[in-house]
């Protein structure tokens, strides 16, 4: 770490064909001079063999929103009560949903069956994710245009299939996916060297500073082994409760089709919160990373970056600050769940030609689409100011939506493709499982499904997985870049005065930078 001592700035080389699409300035513009002083209280000067607690020291620290905090953890007590229960039924049933792919003849619930697509879906949202994540270090550049073309092609490719094989509800939705990234893309194309900049800097610092690709793996490979485990529950729930002559665990009643819509909720909702937390966590240390670098560079300041930021920024965010975690996830899992439930319903009212109801789901779909889309915006920036702040989860979201908008770091953060890029890498990996889990159900022909009843249900849950690992695989990156634009907003003038190199090449690559930051 003595290496960056005095800042870390981005080899010049790696920008070099980001020039272009801009029209570069003859010179470089002076930076400003006689700043005002900033507005928002950022960190105090660090001083050398400081640790991440004393440079970013919180004033009387205590546990923010505990309340969130103590919810989560009996709502996930719940839903072990609950797999416990599920899986002594699924472990009597070897009779009816058998040991394999396809020696089980049950014509109720999921079987054995769906355990093994489930995890061929969890081993190739792993594989495909983890290739994502290294195309993203190695070919920073490329992976912009490579997202945007998966994406489509996949689109384009699944849809084509789902027509062919009569399947219109997820043709549609396949179809109308893929046009609708393809008009993004061209209409982002000016964007992208200045996020091919931010993305660089980005991997650049994960590469030279804190642990931030380890808390990438480790955060997938947690976030696998829930998915697995929700995987087999939710298998079991259909084995032990779903009503039918033929289901040996109801021979003694409390079996009803209530019961395993009431708990695949249940179990589905508390997927959504732990994935959000865990994901949550790995934002606020990775935040924690990318703050110290920010605020600890060279220049007239002379600062050392602290010791052991990643474990500093981890003890903070699953101590003080769990709670404001727990309670900023909560509110993306309830509009998680209800998309969810959106979209199941307009896959029913297709399958049985209702095209009204297909109709007023597939728009409260979108609906709640944009709600996540803003609540998710607005967290990920208020959890990097409690990365380095610890405060509560309100009072961060209100003044780091103040500081954006008064910097006019919104604007930046508009013409940014980081997020929406990583977004499409997640749904592509989501897109894949979705189609994998197709694919198995019409080559292996469960008994379950021979009316195509599950089809649905299993793919939903299966785009899910794949989403839902993606998305904590990318997470770490979406992280350094939602922190590098939330401390330009405490403090402007640490980016102009002690990272001079990588201002430069923000205003070759977007000219308006200049005007965007107000200082």
């Amino acid at each position: 770490m003595a290496g960056y001592q005095q800042g870390y700035y981005p080899p010049q080389q790696q920008y070099g064909e980001s020039q272009g699409y801009y029209q570069l300035q003859e010179q470089q513009q002076p930076p400003p001079q006689n700043y005002p002083p900033q507005q928002y209280g950022g960190p105090l000067p660090p001083k050398q063999g400081e640790t991440f607690e004393e440079q970013f020291a919180v004033e009387k620290p205590k546990f923010n929103d505990l309340w969130a905090g103590i919810l989560w953890l009996l709502t996930f007590l719940g839903f072990a009560a609950v797999s416990v229960l599920s899986l002594l039924g699924y472990s009597k049933s070897n009779r009816t949903s058998g040991s394999g792919i396809s020696d089980s003849n049950a014509r109720f619930g999921l079987t054995t069956n769906t355990v093994i697509l489930f995890a061929f879906v969890l081993a190739v949202a792993f594989v495909v994710s983890s290739l994502y994540l290294l195309m993203c270090r190695k070919l920073t550049k490329q992976i912009i245009y490579l997202s945007a073309i998966l994406n489509f092609l996949i689109g384009i490719g699944s849809a084509a299939y789902y027509f062919y094989r009569k399947q219109y509800a997820a043709a549609i939705i396949f179809l109308v996916f893929a046009l609708f990234y393809a008009f993004c893309f061209w209409t982002w194309r000016s964007r992208i060297p200045f996020s091919v900049l931010m993305l660089q800097t980005v991997i650049d610092v994960a590469k030279g500073y804190g642990h931030v690709f380890t808390v990438s793996f480790i955060g997938g490979i947690v976030a696998l082994a829930f998915s697995a485990w929700f995987s087999v529950t939710l298998v079991g729930i259909y084995v032990r409760w779903t009503p039918n002559s033929s289901n040996s665990q109801c021979r003694n009643g409390g079996c009803s089709d209530g019961k395993v819509y009431g708990l695949v909720a249940f179990v589905t909702f508390a997927a959504y919160w732990t994935t959000e937390v865990i994901k949550n966590v790995m934002h606020v240390t990775v935040s924690g990373v990318y703050g110290s670098w920010y605020f600890s560079a060279g220049g007239s300041r002379a600062n050392a970056p602290p010791s052991h930021p990643t474990m500093g920024a981890f003890r903070r965010a699953v101590t003080y600050s769990f709670g404001s975690i727990c309670l900023g996830s909560l509110i993306v899992s309830i509009i998680q769940l209800l998309r969810q439930a959106a979209s199941l319903a307009s896959s029913d009212a297709a399958s049985s030609g209702d095209i009204l109801q297909y109709v007023i789901f597939c728009i409260a779909s979108c609906i709640l689409a944009i709600v996540q889309w803003a609540v998710e915006f607005l967290n990920e920036y208020a959890y990097s100011y409690i990365a380095l702040y610890g405060s509560a989860y309100f009072p961060a979201a209100k003044s780091t939506w103040r500081m954006i908008k008064d910097r006019g770091i919104d604007a930046l953060i508009q013409d940014c493709l980081i997020s929406p890029v990583l977004t499409m890498g997640a749904m592509f990996v989501g897109y894949l499982c979705a189609l994998l889990a197709y694919l198995y159900l019409e080559f292996t022909k469960p008994a379950y499904n021979s009316r195509g009843t599950y089809t649905a249900v299993v793919m939903a849950f299966s785009f899910l997985i794949g989403l839902q690992i993606a998305n904590t695989f990318l997470n770490p990156l979406k992280s350094g870049a939602t922190t590098l634009f939330m401390a330009m907003a405490v403090d402007p003038q640490v980016l102009i005065q002690q990272h001079p190199d990588l201002y430069s090449r923000m205003i070759q690559v977007y000219p308006r930078v200049s005007e965007a930051i107000h200082v």
